[in-house]
């Protein structure tokens, strides 16, 4: 007879109780089904964390982009091509379509970066000091250099490359794709005693979101038009039929004498329950003044989910919420080809999208309050493959927000070639800042100790934290 765990044994209840109610609130019903409100750590005042996962691998070679002249003539050189497409020789930008996105802040060495030509509002937050870059960031489970890379002499990542296996580590920190948990529920397990409603801890517009996956917080699932439930039951209607209706929910909400079918009974009322508390917060619509700061919002997908994070932080403590960590995405970033032509626009609706969550935060009060970061698969080659870049490891990234040491770079700029030791191939670079890092400073602006944090990001151990400098003091 196999012999399950407790954390084994949790695990599967979740997932059978979560199974049974799949066709109405699977994303709320994991969750509830094991929410517990101790914790390690409480908290008085508002924080949250918002994580904007790019699914695909983004190419950031064409996102934040050298501009000074040597470090562009050897980018140009690689990337080059004889197909223009607007301001693309090959998949490489020309150096004047930069001007305008060109980034005053300086680097080592002389060097200068420039944004994506699409990227004017990420640039205004650069600016403004509410934005930053964090270089050259990826997986890492130990400080790697490239003779031990290939000397496989010290532990790496498994499957790298793989884009299902790597945003599993991105999101998970530990382990590949089917992990049980991310880093980001685990810092909520840890702060589920602030929270009165802890089921609205966790809260993904982009679908199920390992990320968000705790031991006792499981993401609650909305879309961006709000809260999911059951339809007959939302509606008081089955079957053109109002009794149906009710009838349906005394069933799934009946008490039983069988553990498991009266664990499903408190699930499910729970859901319903949580489901009416967010319906009766944030209303059926957005008020007129967050509507008018996402202007982008009925054609830009992420401007629409970070909208939803805004209506939900908007009402915070009506919700009885003191910590939160919320997930939105937008995919088509695996630009084997056409990337001329599909990563203009995929950059300029998330510029966008990211200036007008700014915005808003700015006009809730709670700038300083909330924080936002970019994460994806894994960063790409720079070496072209005519109209694409392959996949590749580390990348740069953004961290936006009031409380951030904004309109600088944090960590360390890398080498533009592909023979260079700071790569592993038609330059994939070897992250020298790990997720671990970066996730270490955002955990613990979020409020988890540094004795917690183990339990958070178990790597960590291995690497030097706190010194990038994410955050002011």
């Amino acid at each position: 007879m196999t012999t399950f765990s407790n954390t084994t044994r949790r695990a599967w209840l979740k997932q059978g109780a979560a199974l049974a109610f799949a066709r109405t609130a699977t994303p709320m019903a994991a969750g509830l089904a094991a929410m517990a409100n101790a914790a390690a750590q409480s908290a008085t005042d508002y924080k949250a964390l918002v994580c904007i996962f790019l699914y695909g691998a983004n190419d950031h070679y064409n996102t934040v982009v050298p501009y000074d002249l040597s470090n562009y003539n050897a980018y140009y050189a690689i990337r080059k091509g004889t197909v223009i497409t607007g301001p693309y020789e090959g998949i490489a930008l020309t150096r004047a379509s930069l001007a305008a996105t060109a980034l005053n802040a300086p680097l080592s060495g002389g060097r200068q970066m420039a944004l994506n030509p699409q990227m004017s509002g990420m640039k205004t937050l650069f600016d403004a000091g509410r934005a930053g870059i964090v270089m050259n960031v990826g997986p890492l489970i130990t400080p790697t250099t490239r003779t031990q890379y290939d000397n496989k002499s010290v532990p790496l990542p498994p499957k790298l490359f793989s884009h299902n296996d790597q945003q599993a580590y991105w999101q998970s920190s530990f382990q590949t794709e089917g992990s049980a948990s991310g880093w980001g529920g685990r810092a909520a397990d840890l702060m589920l005693s602030g929270n009165s409603a802890s089921a609205l801890t966790c809260i993904s517009v982009n679908g199920n979101a390992l990320y968000l996956s705790g031991q006792q917080a499981i993401s609650y699932q909305m879309s961006t038009t709000g809260a999911t439930t059951v339809n007959a039951i939302k509606g008081k209607s089955l079957f053109g039929s109002s009794a149906c209706a009710t009838a349906l929910q005394s069933l799934m909400t009946q008490n039983s004498t069988h553990l498991l079918a009266n664990a499903q009974t408190q699930i499910t009322q729970r859901a319903l329950n949580t489901y009416d508390s967010v319906a009766n917060a944030i209303g059926a619509n957005a008020s007129t003044a967050l509507n008018n700061l996402f202007p982008t919002s009925g054609t830009n997908t992420l401007s629409a989910q970070l909208k939803m994070v805004a209506r939900l932080i908007e009402k915070q403590a009506a919700l009885g919420v003191r910590r939160q960590v919320f997930m939105v995405g937008m995919g088509g970033f695996d630009l084997h080809d056409f990337l001329p032509d599909q990563h203009p626009p995929l950059l300029q609706k998330l510029s966008a999208a990211a200036l007008e969550f700014d915005t808003a935060m700015q006009y809730l009060g709670t700038s300083s309050q909330v924080s936002s970061f970019t994460a994806s698969d894994f960063g790409r080659t720079l070496s072209s493959n005519g109209d694409g870049s392959d996949h590749g490891w580390g990348s740069h990234h953004f961290v936006m927000g009031g409380a951030v040491q904004g309109g600088q770079y944090f960590g360390q700029a890398p080498e533009i070639g592909i023979t260079h030791n700071a790569q592993v191939g038609s330059g994939r670079l070897l992250p020298s800042t790990s997720t671990d890092q970066m996730g270490a400073e955002l955990a613990r602006w979020f409020g988890v100790s540094t004795t917690d944090l183990p339990a958070v990001l178990p790597n960590a151990k291995n690497f030097d934290l706190y010194k990038l400098g994410l955050f002011k003091a």
